[in-house]
């Protein structure tokens, strides 16, 4: 398998425009300066797939696809085999694929299919309540690795300094030979996001509407604002 553009650990990071509703995806396609790349949430755009499948070729940028589990912030309770249906119906138009750590078991097939195909399996962990001790993470990085992990991705709840610099002293300080993508969800979200960026986190999420609905989320235009994101 040839090297992934995540090879190294100290690579700018990609910034990632999430597409969570009909509207930004309309608004994602008719962008003349797109992010690094898109991820498209099939949990949340589950009953429009059938509108939309044929126009994803339109989006300039490769594309990220998840179905999160309702645990982790995942829309309209998805049962597993759902999710499961709707990564495969869509593993050949994405470039990545994107697995809860929870799930990693239950869709090993899935992940399998995806590296047989050449993708970029990203296995990822959301703690919507607080921020795990760094030994923690750092052991869900290991695990994340031995599932085929690419990329270990982590939201936590970031509404204290203590919070955050758990965060920050993982990204910094882990044990795990594995690009990992950190981000804060909560108070101090936004500033956690612009930190981790320059910590070393390899993909930033940005919301592609002027307005997140997640928590310290910052738009793609105020990444652009504070040079995290290519402004071509």
């Amino acid at each position: 398998m040839t090297a992934h553009p995540f090879a190294t650990e100290r690579l700018r990071s990609r910034v990632v425009g999430v597409i969570a509703s009909r509207a930004e995806l309309d608004s994602a396609m008719r962008m003349r300066r797109p992010p690094d790349l898109f991820e498209l949430r099939l949990d949340c755009l589950v009953r429009a797939v059938d509108q939309f499948e044929n126009e994803l070729s339109r989006l300039r940028a490769p594309l990220i696809i998840t179905a999160r589990h309702s645990q982790e912030g995942g829309a309209n309770k998805l049962s597993l085999q759902q999710r499961r249906d709707l990564l495969t119906r869509f593993l050949n138009r994405a470039d990545y694929v994107d697995v809860e750590l929870r799930s990693a078991s239950a869709l090993h097939s899935l992940l399998s299919m995806a590296e047989q195909k050449k993708m970029r399996r990203i296995i990822s962990f959301h703690d919507f309540k607080s921020t795990p001790l760094p030994r923690i993470l750092c052991a869900k990085a290991q695990t994340a690795k031995a599932y085929g992990a690419n990329i270990f991705k982590v939201a936590t709840r970031t509404d204290t300094p203590i919070q955050l610099a758990r965060l920050l002293d993982f990204i910094t300080n882990r044990d795990a030979d594995l690009p990992v993508s950190a981000m804060g969800i909560g108070q101090l979200g936004a500033i956690s996001r612009v930190l981790l960026a320059r910590a070393g986190s390899v993909l930033i999420y940005a919301s592609v509407a002027e307005k997140s609905h997640v928590e310290g989320q910052l738009s793609l235009e105020q990444l652009r604002a504070l040079g995290i994101a290519s402004r071509r």
